[in-house]
């Protein structure tokens, strides 16, 4: 209880120290909003002066508009006024007329400037009401964004700290609770004190009488037993500790179990890399149209290799599991399997170390795309972070796997006291991968939602997305599998086998279980040569299985049973080539015995002749019956044992009795050898059709397999055909749009350039206008001079 209440205020004081950051985060940010609403408000500020001095300036425009306005007028009325005086002054003289016109003159183009400098005024102004207008606008939007933005923010900040008051009164009340539980704790450790002082006086005598047994025992052993092999480490290995088969049958069945998860996760990865490579194809710019950039084409270059690191692991877990048996001693010393498991597992984890810098950018890549908005710029990096999450984990998985193949290539690497330590850390790393790919699982999802309302995406991103998602979803269920697994069988990792020498001391080495293991087999095969071994038969169902998938197989079967007789032909031929010389062999090697034998008789024979000692009846006889069996003998050999060379060695009887005997166990030892050497080729022969039944029912489950692709090959290419199609007919619908657009804008350019033309006619019309009126008033001015 204790530790889990320790356990649950660690998990609360994380949570708290992560509120507690998210909280300083969301303060600096509304800080930072704050700081940036006041600098625009600043400019605000700042253009409202502005304003104000450019309506300042308009002001005191229209004013001296007005004064030149006045002033205009107040020189029409002397003009008219010096035109009077003028015509009532006729006889007087040029002179004053003269000056009239000169100041006349002056004051015309002192007008005409006043009203230019007048126009061009009013156009700075209307252009600086204009820019002031829509800065303001911007100001004004950009304001009403901010506030909304720090509104937010301020609910956010509110509710975390809502949040941390609400985490701060559970804290208070569970250390409260804890403080309750410590009070009873130091109640129950002062009663089990008490209760070892009462075990310790009963812990002392059990000792005294424990001690008068070890004497008794230890004189017994002194006197009776003359050699102890458990004293020496080396002398132990060589004992055959209890086998524990209850233990191999359940490695065997967790380690099927464990190569089924591992399958599904082998086929899970491989769906992933491969749908991977074909979006980097497709998005952000698709491959058929347009070239990919580099970065991708590398990415999808390194995606094309995942098999040659994923497959492995699959081959080196089923190596593994095919490698525990109810015969072998399954734990982490002699698990040799496991470190090339280990080895396969880090070159997968360095291929995931490789692509992740490239899958990253490729990320970023895709951020910076037109279309991109910032929705899915925030998923991108939900899912940048996402994949570096489980490139770590899978680190951590392959340090602590390589830890648990350790002590198969070297003994003392790591002491059996972690191998516990090492277990629940592997299982937690399981569970870290699980949530990993959940949480990239959801954030791809979401990804896809938002990327199917755009308005650009086809198809093809469609379904390739779909695929992704639901390789995903496997990928989530195998590891998630995996975790609860390995958590439900984290017992039976983490206790021990049973296996050791005898004594408890010390632990199993590969060396020492090898020996075990040879020892082990020469007892079994003693006590299997003292019974009867029953003959082995195939089981009435594995045949029936076995008949089924023969009768089955009825594709391409003629090819094979052709490839299969003139296989056994050859075969055939080549048996019988090698029984000749075999029975040559057998035969000369026969005949060379029975000469020297021959010759050894002929010498002992002469030798008791020329002694005296043996007398025979006849001698020409003897030599005849000698020349005669060993003619006879040679025709038996010649014949290969035939019935009249039987009969016919039966007259050796007449020299001596030993002599037949011996050609009766010639004959006896010669049809041993050549029916020992005809069980031998018939074994061999059982043992080829064996496996050629086993090569049949493979290559059958290979092309059964390879028809099921071809199917699947065959949904493929329909559907890439129908893909295909619909591109074909995007592509001339574009080009149908692209000649519309084309028309309309070459319509309004030449609508355009008949605009500008008739702009240029009424502008020429214009200036011939202000020339004839320039005319006009150079003409009166002379007139008024001639006057």
């Amino acid at each position: 209880m204790a530790a889990d209440l320790q356990a649950k205020y660690t998990k609360l004081a994380q949570e708290y120290s992560k509120l507690r950051a998210q909280n300083q985060v969301l303060k600096k940010a509304v800080v930072d909003e704050q700081a940036a609403s006041a600098t625009l408000k600043d400019e605000l500020k700042q253009r409202d002066q502005s304003l104000r001095k450019v309506e300042q300036e308009m002001d005191s425009l229209n004013f001296r508009n007005q004064q030149l306005a006045k002033r205009v007028e107040l020189l029409q009325e002397e003009l008219s006024a010096s035109d009077a005086k003028g015509k009532r002054n006729k006889n007087r003289g040029d002179s004053p007329s003269q000056q009239n016109l000169h100041t006349q003159s002056v004051f015309d183009e002192d007008l005409q400037k006043k009203i230019q400098e007048n126009e061009r005024l009013h156009i700075q102004f209307y252009e600086a009401d204009e820019q002031h207008r829509r800065q303001e606008a911007q100001l004004t939007s950009r304001l009403e964004e901010l506030e909304k933005e720090s509104q937010q923010h301020q609910a956010l900040v509110d509710g975390l700290t809502s949040k941390y008051m609400d985490t701060v009164e559970k804290l208070q009340s569970d250390k409260v609770r804890l403080e309750v539980k410590t009070q009873t704790l130091e109640r129950e450790s002062k009663e089990c004190r008490i209760r070892t002082e009462e075990c310790q006086q009963q812990l002392r005598k059990c000792q005294i009488e424990l001690n008068s047994q070890l004497q008794q025992s230890s004189s017994v052993i002194h006197e009776k037993v003359p050699f102890n092999d458990t004293k020496f480490s080396d002398y132990n290995s060589l004992n055959v500790p209890p086998h524990n088969r209850r233990h191999q049958l359940k490695a065997r069945d967790v380690a099927g179990q464990a190569l089924g998860f591992v399958q599904d996760l082998v086929a899970a990865l491989l769906n992933f890399h491969s749908y991977t490579e074909q979006r980097v194809h497709i998005y952000p710019s698709d491959s058929s149209i347009e070239p990919i950039s580099a970065l991708n084409q590398k990415f999808s270059q390194y995606l094309h290799e995942n098999a040659a690191f994923v497959r492995p692991l699959e081959d080196s877990l089923l190596q593994l599991h095919q490698s525990i048996t109810e015969d072998t001693v399954t734990v982490l010393e002699t698990v040799n399997k496991l470190q090339d498991f280990s080895k396969y597992f880090s070159s997968y984890t360095s291929f995931l170390k490789k692509i992740l810098p490239y899958q990253l950018k490729s990320l970023e890549e895709e951020c910076e795309a037109a279309l991109c908005t910032s929705s899915l710029t925030s998923k991108n990096q939900e899912l940048q972070g996402d994949i570096r999450r489980v490139t770590s984990v899978f680190e951590k998985l392959q340090s602590y796997i390589s830890l648990l193949a350790l002590p198969s290539v070297q003994q003392d690497a790591m002491p059996q006291s972690s191998f516990s330590a090492v277990f629940t850390q592997l299982a937690a790393c399981l569970h870290s991968l699980h949530d990993a790919t959940k949480e990239m699982s959801k954030h791809y999802s979401q990804k896809a939602s938002l990327e199917q309302d755009l308005p650009t995406v086809t198809q093809k991103l469609r379904t390739t997305n779909e695929c992704l998602l639901s390789s995903l979803g496997s990928l989530t269920n195998s590891t998630g599998k995996i975790a609860i697994f390995f958590s439900n069988n984290l017992d039976f990792f983490t206790s021990s086998a049973g296996y050791g020498p005898r004594g408890g001391s010390g632990t199993l080495n590969p060396l020492q279980a090898e020996s075990m293991l040879a020892n082990k087999k020469q007892a079994t095969s003693f006590m299997q040569a003292l019974r009867k071994a029953k003959p082995e038969s195939v089981p009435y169902k594995e045949a029936l299985t076995n008949r089924r998938i023969l009768t089955s197989s009825t594709e391409s079967r003629e090819g094979l049973t052709q490839q299969v007789q003139q296989s056994l032909e050859k075969i055939a031929r080549l048996e019988q080539e090698k029984e000749h010389w075999l029975l040559e062999a057998q035969l000369g090697r026969v005949r060379l015995e029975k000469e020297n034998q021959r010759i050894s008789e002929l010498e002992a024979q002469l030798s008791a002749a020329l002694r005296g000692c043996v007398v025979t009846p006849s001698p020409a006889p003897v030599k005849d019956c000698v020349a005669t069996a060993s003619q006879q003998d040679g025709e038996a050999e010649d014949k290969m044992g035939s019935k009249e060379a039987s009969q016919n060695t039966s007259l050796i009887g007449m020299l001596t009795t030993t002599s037949c005997s011996e050609h009766v166990s010639d004959e006896e030892s010669r049809e041993h050898l050549i029916k020992s050497h005809y069980m031998a080729r018939v074994a061999e022969l059982t043992m080829q059709l064996q496996l050629s039944d086993s090569k049949a029912v493979n290559f059958h489950a290979e092309c059964r397999a390879l028809a099921k692709r071809l199917a699947i090959a065959e949904k493929s290419r329909e559907a890439l055909s129908e893909d295909v199609k619909q591109a074909k007919e995007n592509i001339l619908r574009l080009q149908d749009e692209l000649t519309t657009t084309k028309r309309s804008y070459e319509d309004q350019l030449s609508m355009m350039s008949d605009h500008l033309c008739s702009m240029n006619d009424t502008l020429s019309k214009q200036r011939e206008e202000i020339d004839t009126l320039k005319l006009g008033n150079k003409g009166n001015s002379k007139k008024n001079k001639g006057r």
